[in-house]
């Protein structure tokens, strides 16, 4: 193995890389000034605004109380687990950095959520008293803030780690990446389910049931559902992206020392500092301008720009940092076209990706046109439409991405992992931009809701917040498409890296018979794999649905209880519903929390460190197509709405206007719930088994091997599985009921249609609520 000990030059980079990172987040408080010196509108708009402040908060509060007990129980367990090099110091510092990557992981979901929760209302007021481009501008670099914060703290905590820890750095790093990707998964899941189940019963009941637009301040789930698009949107989409970009590091830190030493080590943090330049580039060109086709016109502006930026950088650092083919003689191939051209694979397949994405999810193209036209014979046509579009774009997907994997194979030759890790790297140069991108969406989608709720708005207003928000939507879809890819190259190394621990663990045995997927208990292993994807959609879409039953519930309670609501005599209970937004959302994070932890300790015992791996590629293949899948079909259902609400096959209060409802409620927990939790899933189960492949082996072979023990761990974690899910699914579907009438009707039948219905007088009190 080449030099992997730090030289004086290496030492210099990274504290280069260190020093980006801090500028990072000065950048990021040069915005937060930016954002908050804007205007934050009427009376009523901020009282709205504090509202979903206050929900947000304390939603995020009760969470991290809530794991930060399970943090405790990993650190622990992390202090047990051997490791593969290193003594007791590398044991403690790769537990301390699990607790670093899970309070950056927290740190950056409560900035982005505080923040954009403060920006919504500014970019109302924006959009009233300026148009369309102060109201672009203050939600776009709402969004920036998140992004600098994600890939400043991801740098920083990167290179901290290699400066102190030097060659056991990889090790340490293992636990930093594992920090934030349970803390994203946590976060991804726990705040899916709050949006979701607000969303779907402020539509279901609201639209569809008693006539009134989307965010009327007679729904008494209209807060709860923008208090869920910060909690899952901003604060669960920060921390995913942030863990990609940690775990990728990880990956490509553990690869980069066994084939090029030290200098692999150093390259990744130089592409990610490099990343961070160009992300403030792309956040600053993404301004619009009089002369833009669309909307998406500056955020692809912006982004492009940081991918240009950073490939000629990268091209540079490739060929300085990187050694010759001349110092590295057992080579096969040069590391320094290797590093360029891997890096150059990432950031064409971000662009891919993004195109991809765009086309099947966009207003203006003939997918989303498809499923709207679709509505014009009811919702089951909505539905279908969907799903079939959904399972196509991801077969495209799945093709970009593997074929991404698969030319950093041919680029990587002998080195070709580390060609993955680093593709995965390339991919997020421009995740500063990305998340930006991710934020504006439901920055958008507040101001929309904040403005018709207080009613203090006029056409020319609202039709700024409605073409902002159809943008949003777009941006958000995207964004999920790169984060599936970004998750499948980081897994793919991490599969890498687990290659190399067992490896090592095995004393650099010839692994071809052990990881054949001949051997039956591979193939078991590698059904378990894809059958745990399966389960752990089923159980968030399925949390979703229960927690919107109990959503639905309330708000027809209200609507019965207090006829005074629809002429705004009476005003609902809107802490109600964020109340059992927020307890169902934690309740149920234990069961799918558990899985994605303990099914590989199960199959790595029970079976073996052949049938885990293969378990990992099973994981990693289905969570792919499934991710896509879920996503895309979501985005395309929900743009099939706003197109109809936009005036198409008949407009809002329509039966095709009920049809594309229902299926965005369909579509709800596919692409905000399930879809994106995904991504940190299978990172989270590829650092499980990357973190036990020590132990694994040392029970399975060699002197320490102890059959009986290696049972009974992959036993009780089985059974604690089995026993989480069996609590869940005991959980009634259905909630509540009542004698009055049909399960659909509502008081006072023949409310007024959407289009007819009265807009808030002059002078009524705003919603608020206080915290849960």
């Amino acid at each position: 193995m080449p030099d992997s000990s730090l030289s004086g030059g290496d030492v210099v980079l990274v504290t280069a890389a260190l020093v980006v990172s801090l500028a990072a987040l000065v950048f990021a408080a040069s915005l937060v000034r930016a954002v908050l010196a804007a205007d934050q509108g009427t009376t009523r708009m901020r009282e709205i605004a504090r509202a979903v402040q206050e929900g947000a908060g304390a939603y995020l509060r009760r969470q991290f109380r809530t794991l930060g007990v399970f943090a405790v129980v990993v650190f622990l367990l992390l202090l047990v687990l051997p490791v593969a090099d290193g003594g007791w110091g590398t044991r403690i510092g790769r537990a301390v950095f699990f607790l670093v990557g899970a309070l950056f992981s927290a740190t950056v979901g409560f900035i982005g959520m505080t923040l954009a929760t403060r920006g919504n209302v500014r970019v109302a007021a924006a959009a009233q008293a300026g148009g369309y481009r102060p109201a672009f501008r203050i939600a776009y670099r709402t969004g920036g803030v998140c992004g600098m914060i994600t890939v400043g703290l991801g740098l920083f905590g990167a290179a901290l780690a290699l400066l102190l820890f030097d060659e056991t750095a990889p090790v340490v790093l293992e636990g930093f990446g594992f920090g934030g990707a349970l803390l994203a998964m946590f976060m991804r899941v726990g705040g899916g389910i709050f949006t979701k189940a607000a969303d779907v019963g402020a539509d279901l009941v609201g639209k569809v049931e008693a006539g009134i637009p989307e965010d009327d301040p007679r729904n008494a789930a209209t807060i709860a559902d923008n208090v869920g698009d910060n909690v899952g949107d901003c604060a669960g989409m920060a921390a995913d992206l942030f863990e990609s970009y940690a775990v990728t590091l990880v990956a490509a830190l553990i690869l980069g020392q066994v084939f090029f030493g030290a200098d692999g080590m150093v390259f990744p943090l130089v592409v990610a500092a490099i990343g961070v330049l160009a992300s403030v580039v792309g956040i600053l060109a993404s301004n619009p301008g009089r002369s833009d086709s669309s909307g998406l016109a500056p955020i692809n502006r912006g982004f492009f720009t940081s991918a240009v930026v950073s490939l000629v950088l990268v091209a540079v650092a490739a060929f300085t940092v990187l050694p010759s083919v001349a110092d590295v003689p057992d080579s096969v191939v040069n590391p320094q076209v290797l590093g360029f051209l891997s890096v150059l694979v990432g950031i064409v397949l971000a662009a891919a990706i993004q195109q991809l994405t765009g086309y099947f999810t966009e207003t203006s193209r003939k997918p989303v046109r498809d499923v709207g036209r679709s509505s014009l014979t009811g919702p089951a046509t909505v539905v279908l439409s969907g799903i079939s579009l959904g399972l196509e774009s991801a077969v495209y997907a799945a093709l970009l991405i593997g074929g991404a994997v698969y030319g950093a194979f041919l680029i990587g030759g002998g080195a070709a992992l580390y060609a993955v890790a680093l593709a995965g790297c390339g991919l997020l140069t421009t995740a500063g931009v990305i998340v930006s991108m991710d934020t504006f969406g439901p920055v958008s989608d507040n101001a929309q809701g904040i403005a018709e709720m207080s009613g203090d708005i006029d056409e020319q207003g609202a039709r700024v917040l409605t073409d902002l928000d159809a943008v949003g939507n777009t941006t958000k879809a995207i964004t999920k498409g790169i984060a599936i890819a970004t998750a499948v190259l980081a897994a793919t190394a991490l599969f890498g890296s687990y290659n190399e621990q067992v490896r090592t663990a095995l004393g650099d045995v010839d692994l071809a018979q052990s990881f054949s997927l001949v051997e039956p208990d591979n193939v078991v292993g590698a059904v378990i794999g894809a059958a745990v994807v399966f389960l752990f959609s089923g159980l968030a879409i399925n949390a979703v649905s229960r927690a919107a039953g109990r959503v639905v519930f309330e708000v027809r309670e209200q609507f019965r209880t207090r006829p005074g609501i629809m002429d705004y005599s009476e005003r609902p209970d809107y802490s109600a519903v964020v109340d059992i937004c927020t307890k169902d959302s934690l309740r149920e994070l234990a069961t799918p929390g558990l899985l994605a932890v303990l099914a590989p300790v199960a199959v790595g015992f029970g079976l073996g460190f052949g049938p885990l791996a293969a378990y990992l590629v099973g994981a990693i293949a289905t969570g792919t197509l499934m991710a896509v899948f879920l996503a895309n079909s979501g985005g395309a259902w929900d743009n099939a709405k706003k197109m109809v609400e936009d005036g198409a096959f008949g407009g809002k209060g329509s039966e095709a206007h009920a049809a594309t409802v229902i299926g965005d409620t369909v579509g709800d927990p596919f692409k905000d719930t399930a879809g994106p939790a995904i991504n940190p899933l299978i990172k989270v189960m590829n650092l499980v088994a990357l973190l036990i492949a020590p132990a694994v082996v040392s029970l399975s072979v060699g002197e320490d091997a102890n059959t009986a023990v290696r049972l009974l761990i992959a036993a009780v974690a089985a059974l604690v599985v089995i026993g989480a899910v069996v609590v869940s699914k005991r959980r009634s579907v259905v909630v509540g009921g009542t004698d009055d009438g049909p399960s659909g009707s509502l008081p006072g039948a023949g409310h007024p249609t959407p289009a007819q219905a009265p807009t808030p007088r002059a002078g009524t009190t705003a919603p608020t609520t206080t915290a849960p």
